[in-house]
């Protein structure tokens, strides 16, 4: 996002906070469901996300235009939020999807946070990105943009039936959606580390070839959030072919202490001789 609309989400996020420490989590997770909705309206009407981000028409304009679409549709409260973020400045109106779209994301993670399973929430998220990157087939069938969404969004319910939280599925949804113009791999891991986030931690990607032992999770963990002043939640992804060692990625920083990785380099030296 441009400066103007950082700011903008800036304010109906925080306005989202405060709403969020008052409200029982289901109404919050309800909220969120309408914010999310209306996203999918913006995204559905290219013209109504012109008009609603259209700096040459004033906030009083364009939070009236929204009231008078979505009013009696949607709960008082998403109301209240979307008003308020359409009489931000948007410095395009694909950035005011974007807004409308992580502030409904957001709204599902500050319901979770107020019920206490968010940490449950983006360990499940991450667990069924695991799941689906494991499998070519189901991977392709969940990512298909040519597939009707609904089709794609029941094939994820059934697979988390009973096995996530409602919050967690909803989130599916909106990276099955395309969440900030994500891939649906993309999207999943912006997820988590959104979740994270909102519990003030960095996430840890960590890829090895066997599972290492809780202590050896917690010892890693405690040392990364030395390295980064900041708790850290460690993600394991367990591939046999990096032979042994382990790779580190956080954020844009990567630690590849694999056995792969110095194989590769000895081979890489060798056919340079």
């Amino acid at each position: 996002m441009q400066a103007a609309s950082r700011e903008s989400y800036k304010v109906a996020a925080e306005r989202l906070d405060a709403y969020a420490r008052g409200a029982e989590p289901s109404a919050v997770a309800s909220t969120a469901d309408d914010i999310l909705s209306a996203a999918t309206l913006l995204r559905r009407e290219p013209r109504l996300r012109r008009a609603l981000s259209d700096p040459a028409r004033s906030a009083e304009d364009r939070a009236g235009l929204l009231t008078g679409i979505l009013g009696g549709k949607v709960g008082a409260d998403a109301l209240d939020l979307l008003t308020g973020l359409v009489s931000g400045r948007w410095s395009a109106p694909s950035e005011l999807l974007d807004g409308t779209e992580r502030l409904g994301v957001e709204a599902l993670l500050a319901s979770a946070d107020k019920a206490g399973d968010l940490g449950e929430v983006e360990d499940e998220l991450f667990r069924f990105g695991q799941v689906v990157s494991g499998q070519s087939a189901l991977s392709n069938a969940l990512s298909d943009p040519i597939a009707p969404a609904e089709r794609r969004a029941t094939l994820a319910r059934d697979l988390l039936a009973g096995q996530a939280r409602p919050v967690t599925v909803r989130l599916v949804e909106a990276a099955l959606g395309g969440f900030g113009g994500r891939s649906f791999s993309g999207a999943l891991t912006r997820l988590v580390e959104l979740a994270a986030d909102r519990r003030d931690r960095q996430v840890a990607y960590v890829t090895v070839a066997a599972p290492l032992s809780d202590e050896e999770e917690r010892r890693l963990g405690a040392r990364l959030s030395e390295m980064y002043g900041r708790e850290v939640s460690v993600k394991q992804t367990v591939d046999p072919e990096v032979l042994g060692g382990v790779s580190v990625r956080v954020g844009s920083d990567l630690y590849d202490g694999t056995v792969l990785r110095r194989l590769n380099e000895t081979r890489n030296a060798l056919a340079k001789r």
